[in-house]
């Protein structure tokens, strides 16, 4: 979280630990006196030992890579910001809030088009100039069929784009809570003027403007997030000057005055003069970048689980939690061992069955035995006929 904890008094009682006493004034926990809700931004810039590596390079993204991205992110949200009409202060927000969420997530888990989305949808709401989120995806649909070099044309309001707003929706959440809903920007916008108004330039134009200028571009890198505005203030200024060859005083420094070090006023100029010198990002590249690693990420977390990319379980012969395959299934092996093979075999004559079976049904009495055989059918018809000639050729009775 960037945002410290806060203490509200009026909310009700508040459970102290052992080493804190209550006060007249209020509840000393530690070495502080809490006694007021006390909001500040200074906590808001992030140390140095989260600077690198970040969540992007823990993922496999270099640096160069993930500095073209939030270079590609910002310009989208300055563009998008113009064609809204939104004021250049809600423009900077978003490209600020920008930077701080991607220090605590990472490229390759997020879409940076959606997070931009989202955070110049916040900062319009955040500097009172709210937008709607059609209006918002509308934009960025047209700026990438222009990226593209394709005929603008209306969006159309169809699943992809239900599905588009709950995302930028669900991103807009996401933000506020990894940022504490500390989403509070302090801009140099005008410091600056009242920088030059102590140093007496405020009525050159050229030279307020070119500082106001340099201030936008420095927005593209990760100065707002490093030091305080005061710092980055002074430091437009002093290339602003130099740029014009306008001198200022030197002996002591003039940003002395305002608190800003000639070491932070030294790396803020040289951060933004090297965004001058790099080559403009490729988008579809950026994207098939983060394609490639979100990939990779997804084939490592499945063989970690033991899976192949498929999803099914992956089999290993040195030994695993399946077991080794054998030649063939239980199934076939009984039926094999039931059926031995014909060729060893020997023949065996079949010999008539002359067993002779009791017939269990009583006939008047008495049971009968009958023989089975090859000829018993025939045999059983023989002797009906016999009896049956006997019996004609027996005298009638007169």
């Amino acid at each position: 979280m960037l945002l410290s904890p806060t203490i509200d008094m009026a909310a009700g009682p508040l459970s102290v630990s052992s080493n804190a006493s209550t006060n007249n004034d209020g509840i000393l926990i530690g070495d502080k006196v809490y006694s007021e809700v006390y909001l500040t931004i200074d906590n808001s810039l992030i140390p140095e030992e989260r600077l690198s590596p970040t969540p992007s390079m823990l993922d496999g993204l270099d640096l160069n890579t993930e500095t073209d991205l939030r270079i590609l992110g910002c310009e989208l949200i300055q563009s998008a910001g113009i064609l809204l009409r939104l004021p250049q202060v809600a423009m900077a927000t978003g490209q600020v809030l920008f930077h701080r969420f991607f220090y605590s997530k990472s490229f390759v888990k997020h879409s940076f088009e959606i997070v931009a989305m989202a955070c110049i949808n916040l900062a319009s709401k955040i500097e009172e100039a709210p937008r709607r989120i059609r209006d918002v995806i509308n934009v960025f649909h047209h700026l990438r069929q222009i990226r593209g070099k394709k005929t603008p044309s209306s969006l159309i309001l169809d699943q992809n784009y239900i599905n588009t707003k709950n995302q930028v929706i669900k991103a807009e959440r996401r933000v506020l809570k990894e940022l504490g809903f500390c989403v509070h920007v302090k801009h140099p916008h005008k410091i600056i003027v009242l920088y030059l108004q102590v140093l007496e330039c405020e009525k050159n134009q050229t030279l307020v403007q070119t500082a106001w200028n340099y201030m936008n571009d420095t927005l593209r890198t990760n100065v707002f997030v490093r030091f305080q505005a005061e710092t980055i203030a002074c430091a437009c200024i002093f290339l602003a000057a130099r740029a014009l060859q306008i001198p200022l005083p030197s002996r002591p420094h003039w940003f002395l005055l305002f608190g800003a070090t000639e070491d932070e006023v030294k790396e803020v100029c040289i951060t933004t003069l090297k965004l001058y010198t790099r080559k403009k990002p490729n988008y579809d590249q950026m994207e098939k970048e983060v394609e490639r690693r979100k990939v990779f990420l997804a084939e490592a977390k499945l063989k970690a689980k033991g899976l192949n990319p498929d999803g099914t379980p992956a089999l290993s012969t040195l030994g695993g939690f399946s077991p080794a395959s054998k030649p063939c299934s239980p199934n076939v092996a009984k039926v094999e061992e039931k059926s031995p093979n014909p060729q060893t075999l020997k023949p065996v004559k079949k010999e008539p069955d002359n067993r002779t079976q009791v017939n269990k049904s009583p006939h008047n009495g008495l049971r009968k035995e009958v023989k089975i055989g090859r000829n018993s059918r025939s045999g059983s018809r023989s002797r009906s006929r016999t009896r049956s000639r006997s019996r004609s050729r027996s005298p009638r009775r007169q």
